[in-house]
Order: C-alpha cells, then structure tokens, then sequence
C-alpha cells in the first residue's frame, strides 16, 4: 500500500499520540487518550477481559503483574488479527516499524512459511483507498513520514509465529504508533479488497476524516474479522441489495444506543455472544461491559429464536406483523404450515380481523410459558478508557448490580444513556452503580 495511504490513516486516525498501556489503577484495563482509537482500543479490550474471565477472578485481577498484562495484551491482539486472516489458507501479514531480522520463526519450514517486506512509499494504492490523499499528505508531519518510510511487513502461516513476535517486541506495540501497527495488520491480513468487498459502500470512510470516530464497518472488522456495515444477523436482500451483516454468534457482543433511536438493529449473534462480554457504542465513543455470570450467554432458547425469526418480518419494530405473514413465520421455525392450519390460527390470533399478529399473542399461543434462562439477579461491570469519564480521572471497572423487574415496559430514560443502552438487551433492567453517577458512555 502506498506511503499516502498510510498517511492519511494516521491523520484520521490521530494515532500518532496513541499507544497502548494500562492503568496505574486498574492493571488489565487499557487508557485511552482523547481521540478516535477507541475502535481498536474497545476491541482489544474486550478481548483482554475474555481471556481474564477464563483465566481468574474478577478479585485477583488488581494483583496481576504487568508481565502478564502484557501477555494479555498480545493474546488479545493475536486473536483480532485471526478473526481478520482466510480460514481456508491463513496468512498474516504484521506490520511493524525497524528491524525485525533478529526474529526467528519456532516452527519447521514445513509447517511454516514467514517472509520479510517493506511496505513501499512509492507504490500506489488499490482502488480501496477510501481517504482523501491530496488533503491527507499536506497534514502529514515529517514525523509520520519518517515511520511511515520504515515500516515493513512479515508475513508468515502461523498464528504461533505472530504470538512470538508480537511478545518479542511487546514494546514497540505499548510506544508511539502501537495502536496504528495493529490497525494496519489486521488491514493487511484481511486485504484491502476483501474489505471493500464486505462493505456496503467501499466509498464511505471507515474512519471519520473530522473526528477519527470508527464506523460500524471498522468495529464489525475489529470484534469479527468482516467489515460489514450492519449488525443485524445474516445477510439481507433490501429491493435487491444485499446488505451484509453478522454471519454467526461471535466471541463478544456488541450494543448501541443507536439501536433505541431506531438508526440499526443489533441482532442475536451480537446481543448473545459466546462470552459475557459486549462492547457498547454510544454516537460518539466505544465502552466495553462484562460479567462472571456465564447464564446471560446460554444458548439461545426456542423462544427466543422465535421472536428473532418474528422480529425479522417486523422490520418497523411495531411488535406485531401483517395478519399474511404468519405462514412466512411458522415455516421459518419449522413449524406446522399447511394453509388450512394457518388460516384456523390467523382467525384465532386475529380476532378483531384486524389484519395484524401481535408478538405477545403469538408467543402465548406457540411459547408458553418457556422457563428464563437469564437470572433475575447478575453483576456487571463497566470500562471506558477515557480518563476524563471516570471519577477522579481514574480508570477502572465499575461494578453494578443488575436486577431485572417483573414488568414488560421498557422505562427508556434520555438522561440515562447508560440504562437506555442495556434495555435494548435486558428491556426490564434496573441497574445500581458502586459510584455515585452512572458510568459514562462517552
């Protein structure tokens, strides 16, 4: 890729102030200066905290030396970059600044194949590049010019050799130029193409050329590995546009306030990740909440998959769908759809022939009764790296009891973002902070 490129990256990005290190406060938790990195940031530390959940106890982690904090770091990091490579031929290309002859892969050749490159300033940019250049490269500091110019690439076949060289050089990843290095692997991994390729509009900007802010296709990329600009689950076809969203339940979830102003739908494979863990989005800046409570990431339930499926032929979110599509719905969740059948159960769910189903009607009359699996009473916790949103400008986690109330009406509150954002996941939740003011989404 050309130097351009690269360039305009960091202007947008306004890496060039950005590194990764942790809190003096909370040793696992990443500080975030102001900015626009908090795509990379938020990701990589949510997939810090998915190791930390595996590995110990929420009680034990201020104890945790930084040697393993940086083994966090890289285990983090190794994984984003995965997510990002072909499944069916891995590649990965790393991109770093200065030497890296002194690496030596661990694996035979056979298993094996690693390269060194240098990215070259003179080449120019596939029809991808989705910054403006001209404007970009007037900005540009000699200083980014003069990291641009030794940047190179090592490119190998094995996720091990990638581990071991990021833990070689655990340094250059927590100086100046850390976060762009990793923003640039996984570009490179996944290849400009590729990306192009999964987002709905190759044209729009993945960074915010005014404020560096990510945009859903830029997160997508960083929590799943695809550059798809939605969120919704499986691909749509919209008039005969496909628009791609979330192809399968993803290790961490993702929530937005977006999502209660009607902007997106956040589907299933992210509201219900594989670990309690959710990365929140506010229109501004990037959080991330997490759980020990293993039950609030269970299997999805017949039930639940039944108002998905229903929810799918209720695009508006009005909690009902046209009194013609019940057949559409029963075949989905395989069940009995013989045109008699269906008639019968429209008249019954329709009484007033209305000409509508609502969702509550139909879960009672196919669901009943389908015992919770979520707990009525968890613990979450809250990061935003952001010294300015925490209390005293430390950055740490914050724990909150959650509760979830018997009644079915969502209580969405403007001055509560916090709140507003969790009852798009959990619509009865009440939460009790252990600070005096909710967290901060921003």
């Amino acid at each position: 890729m050309g130097a351009r490129y690269w360039t305009s990256v960091l202007h947008l990005v306004d890496a060039a102030a950005h590194r990764f290190y942790f809190s003096i406060d909370e040793p696992t938790a990443l500080v975030q200066r102001e900015g626009g990195p908090c795509a990379v940031i938020a990701a990589v530390q949510a997939f810090i905290l998915k190791q930390l959940l595996l590995e110990s106890d929420v009680i034990t982690w201020k104890a945790i030396k930084a040697e393993k904090c940086d083994q966090l770091l890289v285990k983090a990091m190794t994984e984003i970059i995965t997510q990002a490579a072909d499944i069916q031929d891995p590649k990965y290309s790393v991109v770093h600044a200065g030497d890296s002859n002194g690496f030596v892969s661990g694996k035979d050749d056979t298993d094996s194949k690693s390269t060194e490159s240098t990215v070259n300033p003179a080449q120019d940019i596939s029809e991808g590049n989705q910054f403006n250049e001209t404007q970009a490269a007037k900005q540009a500091s000699l200083e980014s010019e003069v990291f641009h110019s030794q940047l190179r690439i090592f490119t190998t076949s094995s996720i091990d050799d990638v581990e071991d060289f990021f833990t070689e050089r655990i340094g250059m990843l927590k100086d100046q130029y850390g976060i762009l290095l990793l923003l640039y692997t996984v570009m490179c991994t996944k290849g400009v193409s590729e990306i192009c390729f999964e987002m709905s509009d190759p044209t729009e900007p993945m960074i915010d050329s005014t404020y560096g802010y990510g945009s859903q296709s830029l997160i997508n990329l960083m929590l799943t590995g695809r550059a798809v600009s939605h969120v919704w689950d499986h691909d749509q076809d919209i008039s005969g546009l496909k628009l791609r969203g979330i192809d399968k339940q993803n290790t961490v979830g993702f929530l937005t306030l977006l999502e209660h102003l009607r902007y997106c739908e956040v589907g299933t494979f992210l509201k219900s990740p594989s670990h309690p863990i959710w990365v929140l989005g506010s229109d501004t800046h990037l959080t991330v909440l997490f759980s020990t409570e293993k039950r609030l990431v269970s299997p999805e339930t017949p039930s639940e998959q039944a108002r998905r499926i229903f929810k799918r032929f209720d695009p508006e979110g009005n909690n009902f769908i046209a009194a013609n599509l019940l057949q559409d719905v029963l075949a989905e969740l395989g069940l009995v759809a013989d045109a008699e059948y269906v008639d019968i159960m429209r008249k019954k769910l329709d009484g007033e022939n209305l000409g509508i189903i609502l969702l509550a009607s139909f879960m009672d009359e196919f669901f009943p009764e389908e015992p919770c699996m979520c707990p009525d009473m968890f613990v979450l916790y809250h990061y935003n790296g952001l010294q300015r949103s925490n209390p005293e400008n430390r950055v740490k986690y914050h724990k909150g009891q959650a509760v979830l109330l018997e009644c079915t009406v969502k209580c969405i509150m403007d001055s509560n973002p916090m709140l507003t954002v969790l009852q798009t996941k959990w619509p009865r939740i009440e939460i009790q902070w252990d600070i005096v003011r909710n967290p901060s989404l921003n």
